[in-house]
């Protein structure tokens, strides 16, 4: 599989992700709304990474080469670094806290983010891929 390919397909499963947490929040399953928004970013930073060949096992790698390749060479905005980490805060909250609970506000915002996030994972996917 090429590096386009496979960032085409982590691409494709990023939105699903972002459908998969609409559905969950619209049914009130606030928790794993946050969890599948966490993982549609996640996807997302990774389908641009594929195109530079980098991946990692662990969730900090992935964070760690979003940011050297993507936000530290500006190609994309520091604000998306943020989307990412709030992200995974809420993610490791919603999914490890005993107590931890989240507002269905809360939740649509993450859900806005993951969609700010992908619209622009999306144009630096095309502009990388005409180059």
């Amino acid at each position: 599989m090429s590096a386009k390919d496979l960032a085409k397909y982590r691409y494709e499963m990023a939105v699903e992700k972002l459908e998969a947490a609409k559905v969950l929040e619209e049914n009130g399953f606030y928790k794993d709304s946050i969890s599948r928004s966490y993982y549609a970013i996640f996807t997302g930073a990774r389908s641009l990474l594929a195109l530079e060949n980098k991946d990692s096992t662990k969730h900090s790698g992935i964070i760690s080469l979003f940011n050297r390749y993507f936000v530290k060479t500006e190609l994309v905005d520091k604000n998306y670094s943020k989307i990412l980490a709030k992200a995974k805060i809420y993610r490791e909250r919603g999914d490890y806290g005993d107590f931890f609970v989240v507002s269905e506000e809360e939740v649509i915002e993450q859900i806005e983010n993951a969609e700010t996030f992908l619209k622009e994972i999306k144009k630096n996917i095309d502009n990388l891929l005409k180059e």
